[in-house]
């Protein structure tokens, strides 16, 4: 028996190799950021927010709070088969039919060819050129002028120029490697400080420039929008997204780790706690997930009174819908298959999506999903629990509606993958276990951008103003310092010198301050 469990232990990773081997090849390998970190590989379902945690274990937890009819009386029978009926009634069915995947042409990828002597600063520009740099100057300068029209003049104030403003955007940017969220420390002469950095401005002139900084300066007459003073840099972000890479057909729409930095919170006192002010936005993205490349990004304003307003919808799955569709926007036609969590999974949004050339494959759960339209019969749990691995499926069309156990029942709702055609999860402990091939398919991609997720977090720029759109804005720098480094990653640049995501930072802190890069090549 023991040889037998350790001959199952020695074949997991050839067969969690050939599971892989059904997808496309990941371009960049779990070390993405040239370093070892958790593996999150223990749940299938895991991820890294804990409001997505928590959707996650509800989805097994449902059993708990909807229990099926216990066996042995009549009653169960005659219930089964009423149900039954009114299923096939509203169109689902037990029978199931083999169907093709979506067909998708082409690989994803960049769309440009850098070339080997291509900086960090080249990357990061393609998102960040130097004419939104230098819009930021201008809008910048225009603040300071009117702000001074209005409270009195600042004598110590200069305008500031393209260089000024590089250096003060690597000085914030610094704070994502070194991990200290108070800028002002670089100057300090304790731990996180730098002379090399600090001789390049006086801390004076960048608190100058931070007190004055924008992106807009003033709201036009036709603005309503909160975020419009980072509005147009967003703009100018997505547009580099789409013209510099290329999506492969899966993708992931998902709530970001943009939480405290825990180091910070167990570390701070509480009066500093006091003084943080609660964020005031959600963060989406619809992200590549072959890659890890941010595909789009979504911010909504949780106080925002608009149309788009929480306080306008009826709940949360409907606000969530709407995210899901805005970040499609640009997806219709191309038959991307996009995985979703339970608070977006719904028939209704699926079949819209579908409509418009769009599969996908969400995770359900009966307290955060929008079940309408979906079978009772599998939204609610036996009283005993089947062996692990089985599973019960209907469909409904080309959707398919799927129960599978797994220490817990696991819903989930795709029309991108065949009912019939099966797969395999791989536990390093207990082997391989049964589940249909979308069952396979989602844990796969989803623990990929977990990972993703996990070592990315530890790059997120440290820098907390108390602004809302500086805080979108800082996070949407983040995103595209990373979307450069993947970038890199994937070009002939690499190979010449084989930066890992913190010496990439470092060497693009350098080069916006002008310094002469001196990180280590090989």
């Amino acid at each position: 028996m023991a040889e037998g469990g350790g001959g199952a232990r020695r074949r997991a990773p050839a067969l969690l190799e050939a599971a892989r081997a059904r997808y496309e090849s990941l371009h960049i390998s779990d070390d993405v950021f040239g370093e070892s970190g958790p593996d999150s590989s223990g749940n299938p379902f895991y991820s890294t927010s804990a409001a997505s945690r928590s959707s996650s274990a509800g989805s097994s937890d449902d059993e708990a709070e909807r229990p099926g009819p216990a066996r042995g009386s009549g009653a169960p029978a005659a219930a089964a088969q009423e149900s039954e009926e009114d299923e096939a009634g509203a169109g689902w069915s037990a029978t199931l039919r083999d169907r093709p995947a979506p067909h998708f042409e082409g690989t994803g990828g960049p769309t440009r060819k850098m070339p080997p002597s291509a900086s960090a600063m080249d990357f990061f520009q393609l998102f960040v050129p130097d004419n939104v740099l230098k819009n930021m100057v201008v809008q910048t300068n225009l603040y300071a002028k009117k702000f001074q029209e209005r409270f009195g003049s600042d004598g110590a104030w200069v305008d500031v120029t393209l260089p000024e403003m590089k250096a003060f955007l690597g000085y914030v940017i610094s704070t994502s490697t070194s991990h200290c969220e108070s800028v002002l420390s670089i100057w300090s002469g304790g731990f996180y400080s730098n002379r090399s950095l600090a001789l390049v401005m006086s801390q004076a002139r960048f608190e100058k420039i931070l007190k004055y900084f924008h992106v807009v300066a003033f709201r036009s007459s036709q603005t309503t929008h909160g975020l419009y003073k980072v509005q147009p840099f967003l703009d100018s972000l997505q547009n580099g997204f789409d013209s510099a890479f290329r999506p492969s057909q899966t993708q992931v729409l998902h709530e970001p780790l943009i939480d405290e930095d825990p180091v910070f919170i167990a570390t701070c006192t509480e009066r500093e706690l006091r003084k943080r002010k609660k964020r005031k936005f959600s963060l989406w993205v619809r992200q590549c997930s072959s890659t890890g490349f941010i595909i789009q990004i979504y911010v909504h304003l949780k106080e925002g009174g608009g149309p788009d307003g929480l306080d306008a919808l009826k709940n949360k799955p409907q606000l969530h819908s709407m995210v899901a569709r805005s970040l499609c926007r640009t997806a219709a036609g191309k038959n991307y298959i996009i995985f979703t969590g339970p608070s977006i999974t719904s028939l209704t949004l699926f079949e819209e999506f579908e409509k418009q050339g769009i599969y996908c494959c969400g995770l359900l759960s009966s307290r955060k999903s929008d079940c309408t339209g979906l079978p009772p019969s599998l939204l609610s749990s036996p009283a005993l629990p089947p062996a692990r691995g089985q599973h019960s499926i209907r469909v409904k069309g080309s959707m398919s509606l799927i129960c599978w156990y797994n220490k817990g029942h696991f819903r989930f709702l795709t029309n991108a993958y065949s009912p019939v055609q099966q797969g395999v999860i791989i536990k390093r402990r207990s082997g391989e276990i049964p589940c249909p091939l979308a069952v396979e398919a989602f844990a796969a991609h989803l623990s990929y951008i977990c990972k993703y997720d996990d070592k990315y977090s530890k790059y997120f720029i440290s820098h907390k103003p108390n602004k809302t759109w500086q805080q979108v804005f800082w996070f949407a720098v983040s995103v595209a310092i990373n979307n450069a480094y993947i970038l890199y990653k994937m070009s002939e640049a690499y190979h010449v010198k084989r930066y890992s995501r913190a010496q990439f930072g470092e060497t693009l802190v350098r080069e916006l301050l002008g310094l002469e890069d001196t990180s280590p090549s090989l």
